[in-house]
């Protein structure tokens, strides 16, 4: 949308008045009668008509395919005929474009109708290749049936190959009248630049009195229709005022309310990318808006059919020289901002800023009076002469202006503060000024009007076209470096709004800067070329062919497809996610279906779903499905070598959730890996344990190794307590205990009822294990801890003991040397003692006497 609102602007300032090269001297040939290019009057020949056959042959080969082209070919050749005729007869360059555009499709026309009988040829083909060759002489005769269908697919393929010979000799004089098209237009638009004026004192002097005329002319003009217009149609001059006031009033006042943040400079100390931004956006929005109004305008005062012929020209080229003065300047002001310095992109003192808006101003008003003047000249059909010696006063005038900038003295030394005196330019600026001023003065003299007015169009409006997209790409740039977008308006509101993160937000921010780069490239891109003599007819074609036939060899790639194709990816994306959660949620759910088929179920939609997505996806993309066989075949060897085990493990993937050995949730341990399943995707399989690590198990190794599934058909289980008793307790009495302690758990199974085995005869004391069913093995932890605390208490009012391990150490003391007793107490802490119980056991201990029988220290620990 900004690309057309910018579209009108530039056609608006040339509109009435000239917009291209060839029209930029459009008044210098009208004193001369146009050349018609001899390339133009190139009739397309007349092809040969295709060999017919006579009689049954010939009527068998016209099938409805055949008749189909050969009418398409006949249309074909008629709008060929009718194309090289107006061509012939067209006489400025938008005409022109517009029949190079329709060359184009009708080559492309034909080319299609001839494609259209390909298959049926490769059918032909085929069927020969079967029916073989005729028998020869020596050799028995074949049935009269095979002779008649060889005949007659003879005949039908000969028809054939004439139509699409028919079709190239077609095709080929469509593209030699495109090329013609196209060299017709370089040279009207070498001859329209390079035409020479006799600029004279004579030429000057008939154009001052040939301004007097037009000025009455005009006044007379504009008179009588505002005197008819509010006499006769009053009502419609007035509505047509007031909605275009009204569109006026909504225009600007709904764009600063919409954009206000985008277009206030209240912050005295502003960021770079804030200065970028509200520059950019302060000229890009108000000037969108004035050309809505603008156009709105016209719209308005041509609908209620108030403009007359002579008048509606100058009414649109003054409200589009209106717009492009308002850009020029409202660009000027946002980059050089003379009364705000602290917005001010460029380093330029306050002085400076403030005189260059003077000239810049200025080149633009001139430019533009030059182009409303020249379609008022044309309007009332004023001689040639004076539109030659406005341009020639126009050009002379911005050249004086140019050289006049050179000496302009704006720069300042880095450490300087705003208001400091300025510098001279640097020497690469004021020569280019100068040397550019001087040359337009010098084509002007030269008598080369209409190239001067051409360049001094280009230094202004291309200029301010590339100072904006120049503006625009630094601002892309800023918003996409890290940390920037956060900074934003439009970054703090999505943080406050949607909880972003600083990632989220710096990967929006890129895209963001990304946007910005395609805005710019798809507003400014056609404007430049507008200005420098192409048409909208050629924009549009370019625009086709690079969305729709990007051709690299004989690939052909549509970025319209491709896009499309991405669509509906998505699209059945989205889709298969909502059916895989609706019936999960509403089929499934209420069917109570166990949650590791619900997994399988839904996986299996969503490989179907997106599988389906991409087939539909690459076919709506353009490309042919057969075609991928060399990929298909490319994959099969690299599935032989370096894919094997990403099959393998795809392939287990698939056996896992129809077999389903294990299913999501379940507990189960292979090889040193315990815990519960989460996952099962294409290639691994996510397990969860314990301590809450997740570990991804290939698939083919859950397939090839054992797997042990505790809850495999059900959640039922058996939980073990062990326990010992000192040697005093009863084992009867024991085990009744413990049977009475797991009957009255409500989590034990009754059936199978508990158990209780005597396991051993312990060094300490006398194993017991009490074993329990639960329906839930997941809660086996909880009540093991449950049984464990009852029969800690239970054994307590019992009077039952559970002992703890004893240990005898049989300790030898020679003397009473006080480092041995160290060494002693040392070697009682190494075995566990504490340094208060070492001290304990030594004080208890007596010196060992040599002559009565060796005693053991025993020490019960």
């Amino acid at each position: 949308m900004t690309a057309l609102l910018f579209a009108l602007v530039a056609l608006a300032l040339a509109g009435g008045a000239p917009a291209t090269a060839q029209e930029a001297a459009q008044p210098l040939e009208q004193s001369e009668p146009r050349q018609q290019s001899p390339a133009t009057a190139v009739e397309p020949a007349q092809p040969a008509q295709p060999p017919r056959q006579a009689g049954a042959d010939a009527e068998a080969a016209a099938t409805p395919a055949l008749q189909q082209a050969e009418t398409q070919l006949a249309k074909a050749e008629r709008d060929l005929q009718q194309l090289g005729e107006r061509v012939a007869n067209a006489k400025d360059d938008e005409r022109l474009a517009e029949l190079k555009v329709e060359a184009d499709a009708l080559a492309k026309d034909i080319v299609s109708a001839s494609a259209a009988l390909q298959p049926r040829l490769d059918e032909i083909k085929a069927r020969l290749e079967e029916l073989g060759e005729p028998p020869g002489e020596d050799q028995p005769a074949e049935a009269a049936i095979v002779t008649e269908e060889r005949q007659r697919l003879l005949a039908e393929r000969a028809a054939i190959n004439a139509v699409a010979a028919r079709a190239e000799s077609l095709a080929a004089e469509a593209r030699r009248l495109a090329n013609t098209i196209t060299a017709t237009r370089r040279a009207l638009f070498s001859n329209t630049l390079l035409r020479q004026t006799d600029v004279s004192a004579e030429m000057l002097s008939e154009a001052v009195a040939a301004t007097v005329a037009e000025a009455a002319a005009l006044w007379r003009s504009v008179s009588s229709w505002l005197t008819f217009a509010w006499t006769y149609k009053r009502v419609p001059f007035l509505s047509a005022i007031f909605l275009s006031l009204c569109a006026a009033l909504l225009f600007l006042a709904g764009g600063y309310r919409l954009f206000a943040p985008f277009l206030q400079r209240y912050d005295e100390e502003p960021t770079y990318f804030r200065q970028l931004s509200v520059a950019f956006w302060s000229t890009l929005i108000p000037t969108a808006a004035l050309t809505a109004f603008a156009a709105s305008s016209y719209f308005f005062l041509d609908s209620f059919n108030v403009l007359r012929p002579d008048i509606a020209p100058i009414i649109a080229v003054t409200l589009g020289i209106g717009v492009a003065l308002f850009f020029v300047t409202r660009l000027a002001n946002s980059v050089l901002s003379p009364t705000r310095s602290g917005w001010r992109l460029v380093r330029l003192s306050d002085r400076g800023a403030k005189v260059l808006m003077v000239p810049i101003f200025v080149m633009a008003l001139v430019n533009g009076l030059d182009y409303l003047l020249g379609s008022i000249s044309e309007a009332l059909g004023s001689p040639v002469i004076l539109t030659v010696a406005k341009s020639f006063l126009a050009s002379i005038i911005i050249g004086l202006i140019l050289m006049s900038m050179a000496w302009i003295r704006p720069v300042l030394r880095r450490d300087d503060p705003f208001d400091a005196p300025g510098r001279p330019w640097p020497r690469i600026i004021s020569v280019s000024l100068l040397a550019m001023g001087a040359a337009l003065i010098a084509i002007a003299l030269a008598g080369y009007v209409g190239l001067a007015r051409f360049v001094a169009t280009q230094i202004i409006v291309t200029g301010a076209i590339l100072v904006m997209m120049y503006i625009g790409f630094l601002t892309g740039k800023s918003v996409a470096k890290h940390g920037a977008f956060a900074e934003t308006i439009v970054g703090r509101y999505l943080e406050r709004r949607f909880n972003l993160e600083p990632v989220a937000l710096d990967q929006i921010g890129l895209a963001a800067g990304l946007g910005i780069y395609a805005l710019v490239l798809l507003s400014f891109i056609p404007l430049i070329l507008l200005q420098w003599g192409f048409q909208v007819a050629d924009i549009e074609s370019w625009a086709y062919r690079l969305l729709t036939e990007i051709r690299i060899g004989t690939i052909t790639i549509s970025l319209v497809g491709i896009l499309a194709g991405l669509l509906f990816f998505a699209f059945g994306y989205a889709v298969t996610r909502w059916m895989q959660a609706w019936i999960d949620r509403n089929v499934m759910a209420r069917s109570r279906v166990d949650a590791g088929v619900r997994n399988s179920i839904r996986t299996g939609i969503g490989y179907i779903g997106i599988g389906v997505a991409a087939i539909i996806a690459v076919s709506a993309a353009g490309f042919d499905l057969s075609s991928l066989a060399l990929v298909a075949g490319a994959l099969s060897l690299g599935v032989g070598f370096g894919l094997q085990n990403v099959v393998s493990n795809f392939v287990s993937g698939l056996i896992l959730l129809v077999e389903r050995p294990f299913k999501v949730g379940d507990w189960i341990v292979s090889g040193t890996t315990e815990g519960f399943v989460r996952r099962i995707s294409v290639r691994a399989t996510e397990i969860e344990t314990f301590q809450q690590q997740s570990i991804i198990v290939p698939n083919s190794e859950l397939i090839n190794a054992s797997v042990g599934n505790w809850t495999h058909r059900n959640r039922v289980g058996r939980a073990e307590v062990a326990v010992g008793v000192s040697y005093d307790s009863d084992p009867r009495r024991v085990m009744q205990i413990l049977l009475e302690i797991a009957e009255q758990h409500p989590m034990v199974l009754k059936n199978p009822e508990p158990a209780v085995a005597f396991m051993n005869f312990g060094e300490f004391s006398l194993d017991f294990e009490l074993r329990v069913y639960l329906a839930d093995l997941l809660t086996g932890v909880d009540v093991r801890n449950d049984l464990r605390v009852a029969i800690f208490e239970r054994f307590r009012e019992e009077g039952i003991e559970i002992p703890f391990p004893q240990r005898n150490l049989n300790i030898h003391i020679e003397g009473d040397d006080d480092n041995q007793k160290a060494a002693l107490e040392k070697a009682l802490e190494d075995e566990g003692f504490s340094k208060s119980r070492a001290k304990r056991v030594m004080t208890r201990l007596q010196p060992v006497d040599e002559d009565a029988p060796e005693p053991d220290a025993r020490k019960k620990s």
